[in-house]
């Protein structure tokens, strides 16, 4: 199968594609490298894919140029794309064009595709709201500029699902943590905290935020999932991610835990759109993807400790 992946240079993008090429699929990949966080760490996993026989094109999604370069021979698009998370530095403006505009766009492009079996629309919990422990024909109330955003860009993809252009669905994934993560998230800033004995910031009341913190390997499985299941996932929306769930506090104190330091925390006011609970209901999943995830906190976290030490330092 020949497979566009957006995003490809991100965390779950990257692993993806790997997954993915390892299966014998041919990969095409885009990626803007955003300066959100450091290219420079964007770059250096695009290094690693490339080593793996995957072609990056360095493109932004809203501009013209790249869909005069890309072929229209395309099985799956992996939309992967995104302004991510909740950051006060990033604008209504900036989520609404990366989110939602760069969708639109990559979707026309979808739409002169003949070949292509389903469009894979990669979204969020943060579309549920404040809590996410519904199943997947819950009203979205989301509460932050990023879930808002999120929520139009997937409507837009089921648009043309509604419409027979092509078919598509869309993954909601939960809490994803793992080797390359971004630097600003939870475990990357608490691991680098134990090690580099720096303070950890926490927000206020966040200790006792419920999440349900999924390892990078059992989202991929998910993910990859979908191929040649497309006659009936057309149209679907669903949860990806663990039923179990863990308390910030928890995750603080099995870092602690496996890494033998005790983490250094101030604590900084609280900020607006936060989830105060998140857990995966994955009966839909289940059910049309024999979807499983096995990787308990601590070994996840294990893991990416062991590839921190191994990278990182």
């Amino acid at each position: 199968m020949k497979i566009l992946i957006t995003g490809i240079a991100g965390f779950i993008g990257s692993h993806t594609a790997e997954r993915l090429r390892n299966m014998g699929h041919q990969i095409v990949g885009i990626d803007n490298f955003s300066d959100y966080y450091l290219p420079e760490i964007k770059r250096k996993t695009a290094d690693a894919l490339f080593r793996k026989g995957i072609k990056i094109i360095e493109a932004d999604l809203r501009e013209d140029k790249v869909y005069n370069t890309l072929s229209v021979d395309f099985d799956y698009i992996f939309h992967f794309a995104a302004q991510p998370g909740i950051a006060q530095s990033s604008t209504f403006e900036s989520y609404f064009s990366n989110n939602f505009l760069a969708t639109k766009r990559i979707l026309d492009f979808a739409t002169k595709i003949k070949s292509l079996k389903l469009f894979v629309n990669i979204a969020t919990s943060s579309i549920y709201g404040k809590e996410a422990c519904f199943e997947e024909d819950k009203v979205p109330q989301p509460a932050s500029y990023y879930g808002i955003t999120k929520m139009a860009a997937e409507q837009l993809a089921l648009m043309h699902s509604r419409e027979n252009h092509f078919k598509a669905c869309s993954l909601r994934l939960y809490s994803v943590y793992g080797p390359r993560e971004r630097p600003d998230k939870l475990y990357p800033k608490l691991i680098d905290s134990a090690f580099n004995n720096t303070h950890f910031t926490l927000f206020e009341g966040s200790e006792k935020h419920l999440r349900s913190f999924t390892f990078i390997d059992d989202i991929v499985d998910g993910i990859v999932s979908v191929i040649e299941k497309e006659e009936y996932l057309d149209g679907e929306i669903i949860n990806l991610g663990t039923e179990t769930e863990h308390t910030t506090q928890e995750g603080i104190e099995t870092v602690e835990k496996l890494t033998g330091k005790k983490i250094s925390i101030i604590v900084i006011p609280k900020r607006s759109g936060d989830q105060l609970r998140t857990k995966a209901v994955i009966t839909k999943a289940q059910k049309l993807l024999n979807y499983y995830p096995k990787a308990t906190l601590e070994e996840g976290l294990k893991k990416h400790i062991e590839w921190y030490l191994k990278n990182e330092q």
